[in-house]
């Protein structure tokens, strides 16, 4: 084909014609669906501001009569001055449901039966008049009997155990040191006064914290701090176990996990806790185990039944010798022998020169000092 031919085949661009579709995606729709939201919000908020401005045509939308309720509001008495103290919301605030009637049957151990309240008669305070050795030695004798009588217990059961061992101190019945009572009976495997001196407890190594809390305890105490709920207790036991003593008691009250007792009858008195401290301390540490202490125990030294009868036999013989009054003066309880003079006082007159016959008489007073010491006018005249 020759090149002349080629050219006279194409058309020329007048000829060529085209047609393109039509989307629905084109730029004027896009516009026109970017409007429509607006318009719709427009027309919406059109038809609700008149309800909205109208709130008295709500009427078809009222539930029962929650609109018209008319309630006043009262205040609180705890609200209003003059009826409110601190604290009182939890007075009025408490539910006033009926409460049951207690049980008539129940026995309460403030009621009379052989049972002391709390506020009796208490112990005087104890100071340590001791070197600092035996202050030393008092303090770790009493921490450790709070630590392992009473380590968790609250506070105030730890000043009763303190108190207890400290009464001890004070009664003829026990040793009149620290150490002495916390330890006594510790060389006998039973015995002991105090449990864990005998038990194997001292070979656990306390907790520091604990101890310290003990400590502060202890060092109340024995500086004259005196707790009061629990009197002149000598005694306690845990709340999970009854011993035989315990009915022959007076029963002070319970403090923590510890139920508290007092001697019964004189040995339970304030005049029996006399004995004055007077230092030397042993070792804050249980005593030797012996066999022959195990063997020749007395259980009159640590049976509190036995104490009890024992100081009650001990003070009835020591007052069949005293002088007691009689008849309103002082006589003695029995008659007394007459005492004996050498032959050289017998010659000078022997008892009758110590009667007091020869005294001088009341001679040579002015007239205005002779009635000193009378009374002016009897009381109650």
């Amino acid at each position: 084909m020759s090149p002349s031919a080629d050219l006279s085949a194409e058309l020329p661009p007048r000829d060529f014609a085209a047609r393109l579709p039509r989307h629905a995606g084109g730029l004027g729709a896009q516009r026109r669906r970017r409007h429509i939201g607006k318009r719709s919000g427009l027309l919406l908020a059109a038809v609700a501001f008149p309800a909205i401005a109208a709130p008295s045509s709500w009427s078809d939308f009222a539930i029962g009569n929650a609109g018209r309720a008319q309630v006043q509001l009262e205040p609180m008495p705890f609200e209003r001055t003059g009826d409110s103290f601190p604290g009182s919301a939890f007075y009025y605030l408490a539910p006033e449901e009926p409460t049951q009637p207690l049980d008539t049957g129940a026995q309460w151990d403030s009621e009379a039966g052989g049972v002391d309240p709390f506020g009796g008669p208490t112990a005087r305070a104890l100071r340590l008049n001791g070197n600092l050795t035996d202050s030393s030695r008092a303090l770790t004798c009493l921490t450790q009997a709070i630590y392992y009588e009473a380590a968790s217990e609250p506070d105030g059961g730890q000043r009763a155990v303190a108190q207890v061992v400290l009464n001890r101190v004070m009664h003829p019945a026990y040793p009149n040191t620290v150490c002495g009572v916390v330890f006594q009976g510790s060389e006998r495997t039973t015995g002991c006064q105090f449990s864990f001196t005998c038990d194997g407890a001292l070979n656990r190594v306390p907790s520091r914290m604990f101890w310290l809390r003990a400590e502060n305890v202890a060092r109340a105490a024995l500086s004259g701090y005196v707790y009061a709920p629990v009197g002149l207790a000598t005694h306690y036991h845990t709340i999970a176990v009854h011993p035989y003593w315990a009915p022959s008691l007076n029963y002070l009250g319970t403090i923590g996990a510890h139920r508290f007792y007092r001697f019964k009858g004189p040995a339970g008195t304030p005049g029996a806790f006399r004995t004055a401290y007077v230092g030397g301390e042993p070792l804050p540490a249980p005593h030797p185990r012996s066999t022959l202490a195990q063997d020749k125990a007395d259980p009159s030294v640590v049976d509190p039944l036995q104490i009890q009868k024992a100081y009650e036999q001990g003070l009835k013989t020591a007052q069949e010798g005293a002088v007691v009054p009689t008849g309103g003066s002082l006589a003695p309880a029995r008659p007394m022998a007459a005492p004996s003079y050498s032959p050289d006082v017998q010659a000078r007159g022997g008892d009758k020169q110590y009667r007091g016959e020869k005294l001088p008489e009341a001679q040579g007073i002015r007239p205005e000092y002779q009635e000193s010491g009378k009374w002016i006018a009897q009381p109650g005249t």
